[in-house]
């Protein structure tokens, strides 16, 4: 059970941030800086306008969704987060990862950079191997230079 309200108690889901929980509740009043997003977190946009990391959470069971979206929550409002939730890529500079242990013993990935205050969702993916492929990180950073060049270009 996530959050539940019944005569005058609440149930609290512990993996849930207090931060998250409450602002998820709406009753509860909090200062301002526990309800607003650190990081907030938004989709890479092609050029075709397309949000590939969006497709790829839309794609997952509800279950899986709910874990994943969770983590990147717990990101928004308690950046900077460690490990073992986020971590930094020292292969490729930059670049974090949001670590999700999702359904069926599977790890899931969601590839990020931060941009002007944002949390920008590059790429997820199921990591089959323990190391993250190569093909996938390069990826994320041909979307990181993108991202980087068009906001350049809008100055």
């Amino acid at each position: 059970m996530r959050n539940a309200r019944s005569a005058g108690t609440i149930n609290v889901d512990k993996s849930v941030p207090q931060e998250v929980q409450c602002t998820l509740q709406g009753k509860i009043r909090m200062p301002d800086t526990a309800r607003r997003k650190l990081l907030p977190a938004m989709f890479y946009r092609n050029a075709a306008g397309s949000e590939p990391v969006r497709k790829w959470l839309a794609n997952l069971a509800r279950e899986d969704r709910r874990i994943v979206g969770q983590d990147i929550a717990t990101v928004e409002f308690g950046w900077p987060v460690g490990m073992p939730l986020c971590r930094s890529l020292t292969s490729r500079r930059g670049l974090w990862e949001v670590r999700s242990a999702v359904t069926s013993g599977r790890i899931a990935r969601v590839l990020f950079f931060t941009h002007r205050g944002q949390m920008v969702l590059l790429h997820g993916f199921i990591k089959k191997t323990q190391r993250t492929p190569d093909d996938d990180l390069d990826l994320a950073m041909k979307r990181k230079a993108e991202v980087e060049r068009d906001s350049k270009a809008q100055k």
